[in-house]
């Protein structure tokens, strides 16, 4: 869907891989999950926050509501751009991926 809204993608199967790519790449905006092995989704983007201040990140998750919504809100105190819970619909993923384009 990213790509047909003439966005490039760069995938990574995880945390680790994710943050090498970003290096290479330096994307404009990074969507990550927060589990994920080896290097979870609050490690990568300590990571990349590290690096460059200004890096935008989306943060996701899925779990029991209270789960989610925990995970969620320590990621957007520790940096993230936004969160999205999952599941959500491709139409709320690209309308926030544009929201934090243009910010």
């Amino acid at each position: 869907a990213l790509e047909l809204d003439k966005h490039e993608v760069v995938e990574a199967e995880n945390g680790k891989v994710g943050v090498r790519r970003w290096r290479e790449n330096r994307p404009d905006l990074v969507i990550t999950d927060i589990l994920m092995p080896e290097k979870d989704g609050y490690e990568t983007l300590f990571e990349l926050l590290s690096i460059d201040p200004n890096v935008k990140v989306i943060a996701m998750t899925a779990g029991g509501w209270r789960e989610t919504l925990d995970r969620l809100w320590d990621a957007q105190l520790h940096g993230a751009s936004r969160t999205i819970p999952k599941p959500f619909t491709l139409s709320e993923m690209r309308r926030i991926v544009a929201e934090v384009l243009a910010s």
